[in-house]
């Protein structure tokens, strides 16, 4: 019997389930997926988000801070998503930038918050492979 492909998954707590499903379904463009009493699911990128009613959880925005997921994507389609971001309200944490530019080591990247302050990466690479070299 052959496996499936493993999918990563990732909970974390929202201050308010209304709010964060119209940030990942309208602003991200994921798909919802399961919905209950105090949580959802979200289809990002390959990846099962379940966001969970927690408030108490919910840590202050704080750029500083190194905790965060993300994603990297092909070039088009991080440009078409920094595109789509700029039409709406988003909590820049960091907007996109170019690091080493020119070469195989290129990376644009940028940061968001979802509106209960968890940070999200979205970013690129010239060459993904080059990412994990020294």
């Amino acid at each position: 019997m052959e496996s499936a492909a493993p999918i990563l998954h990732l909970s974390l707590p929202v201050r308010d389930l209304a709010e964060a499903k119209t940030f990942y379904a309208d602003t991200l463009g994921c798909e919802i997926g399961r919905e209950r009493d105090g949580w959802f699911d979200a289809w990002f990128h390959g990846m099962q988000l379940t966001l969970h009613l927690r408030p108490a959880q919910v840590l202050p925005v704080d750029p500083a801070n190194v905790r965060h997921f993300g994603v990297t994507l092909d070039a088009d389609a991080l440009a078409s998503l920094f595109a789509r971001l700029e039409s709406r309200p988003v909590h820049w944490l960091k907007r996109p930038t170019t690091d080493d530019a020119g070469t195989n080591r290129s990376q644009t990247k940028a940061m968001i918050a979802d509106p209960s302050g968890n940070a999200i990466e979205l970013k690129t690479y010239a060459d993904p492979h080059a990412a994990f070299a020294d």
